[in-house]
């Protein structure tokens, strides 16, 4: 079972990808904004962080750049999950070290891709 952040300000999002990623037999750990998700990824960390990208506090680009900044959180696979689909913005996301970039709304099956291509540790180059 893997540890999942998910960190989203938009609650009935949070509780859809809860129900989710639950079902697929991960533990889900949540936080309704960037600061907080850098918190918890810093307390606990996951194995992988679901991030929006506008969010209160520190925007999902702010909470990339701490989480890879810190030595404990720097190997935790990080995939972007937002509204924004200008290619510019992708760009910047992975650019800055983002693992993954979805897009609201997204389709179940590509969450599951996403899942099984970051929570695989011989993908990830460990």
């Amino acid at each position: 079972m893997s540890r999942i952040l998910v960190i989203e300000d938009e609650e009935a999002i949070r509780a859809n990808l809860r129900r989710f990623l639950r079902l697929e037999a991960h533990e889900v750990i949540e936080a309704a904004d960037g600061r907080a998700g850098v918190e918890a990824a810093r307390a606990r960390p996951p194995d992988l962080i679901i991030c929006d990208l506008m969010m209160p506090e520190l925007d999902g680009f702010a909470v990339l750049r701490e989480v890879r900044n810190d030595p404990a959180t720097r190997h935790v696979a990080f995939c972007f999950l937002t509204a924004s689909a200008e290619k510019a913005t992708r760009r910047s996301g992975l650019a800055l070290g983002a693992d993954a970039y979805l897009c609201k709304p997204f389709e179940l099956a590509e969450m599951r891709a996403v899942l099984d291509r970051l929570l695989d540790p011989p993908s990830r180059g460990d």
